[in-house]
C-alpha cells in the first residue's frame, strides 16, 4: 500500500510545498497501516475460499476403489463463516478510516474553508456527506457484529451447530456496498478540496484521475441536494 501512495504521489508539487504542521493525523499518515491490514485480511480470505472451491462438501463421501461409503461433515461452512465475517471487519475499517478523513476535509483545517463551501456560514456545503458517511460508518459497525458467533438448532436437533455463513456473505454484502459509497463521498470531498490548493499541481496519475472523475462527477459549487451526487460518485468508481 505505501509503494502504491508513494508512486501515484511521485512529481507532485504539493508534496513540495510547505507543511502546516510537522505529523500529519493517523487518517492519513497510518494509510499503509490500516489499508494494508484490511488487504492482508482480504488476501487471506480470498485463500480460503479458494481452498473450499476445490474442496469436497459431498455427504457421504464415496470412495468406490476402496469400496467406502464415509459419512462426515465437510459441508459445514464455517471456515467460510469465519472468514466472511472477517473481510466484513476489514472492509468496514477501510470506511471508517474514509470517513475520518472526509471530517478532516470539512473541518475549515489545513487552510480549507469549512465544510468546503465557497460561503461558509451562507451554505452548507459538503456537511450532509459528511453526516451521511458518518452514518454509513456506524451501520457497518453493527453489520459487523459476527454471524459465525451464532447458531441455532435445526432438523430435530440433528444439525444442533451450524455455521450461519449466509448471514455473514449478505452482511458482508452490505458492508461491501457501503464503503464503496463513503469511498466515493472522500473521492467527490478530495475532487473539490483540490481546487482550493490550486495553482499547486498534484502528481500527473492523482490529476488525471480527478480530470476523469470530473468529468462525469462535476467539482459540486454552491448548495446543492446531494443525494444523486453522492449516488453518481460511486457509480463513476464502482460500476453499476
Amino acid at each position: 500500500v505505501a509503494e502504491q501512495i508513494k508512486s501515484l504521489l511521485e512529481n507532485s508539487n504539493m508534496i513540495k510545498a510547505a507543511k502546516p504542521r510537522v505529523q500529519d493525523p493517523y487518517s492519513f499518515r497510518c494509510i499503509p497501516q490500516v489499508h494494508g491490514a484490511s488487504l492482508d485480511a482480504l488476501t487471506y480470505t480470498k485463500g480460503i475460499f479458494e481452498n473450499e472451491l476445490n474442496a469436497v462438501t459431498d455427504n457421504p463421501n464415496i470412495f468406490p476403489d476402496d469400496d467406502m461409503v464415509i459419512s462426515g461433515g465437510n459441508f459445514h461452512g464455517q471456515t467460510l463463516a469465519l472468514s466472511l465475517d472477517f473481510a466484513a471487519m476489514a472492509l468496514a475499517e477501510l470506511a471508517s478510516i474514509s470517513e475520518r478523513r472526509i471530517y478532516k476535509l470539512i473541518s475549515g483545517e489545513a487552510g480549507l474553508p469549512p465544510f468546503l463551501a465557497n460561503n461558509p456560514g451562507l451554505e452548507s456545503g459538503f456537511m450532509i456527506a459528511q453526516y451521511t458517511a458518518a452514518g454509513i460508518v456506524s451501520q457497518n459497525k453493527q453489520l459487523c457484529t459476527p454471524a459465525s458467533v451464532d447458531s441455532i438448532v435445526s432438523s430435530n436437533g440433528q444439525e444442533d451447530h451450524v455455521s450461519m455463513g449466509a448471514n455473514a456473505a449478505t452482511k458482508l454484502y452490505r458492508v461491501m456496498d457501503n464503503v464503496q459509497q463513503v469511498l466515493a463521498i472522500e473521492m467527490l470531498l478530495a475532487s473539490k478540496a483540490i481546487e482550493y490548493r490550486r495553482p499547486l499541481q498534484s502528481s500527473t496519475a492523482i490529476e488525471n484521475y480527478v480530470a476523469d472523475f470530473t468529468s462525469v462527477v462535476p467539482v459540486v459549487q454552491g448548495d446543492q441536494y446531494l443525494s444523486p451526487i453522492m449516488r453518481k460518485a460511486k457509480t463513476k468508481i464502482f460500476g453499476e
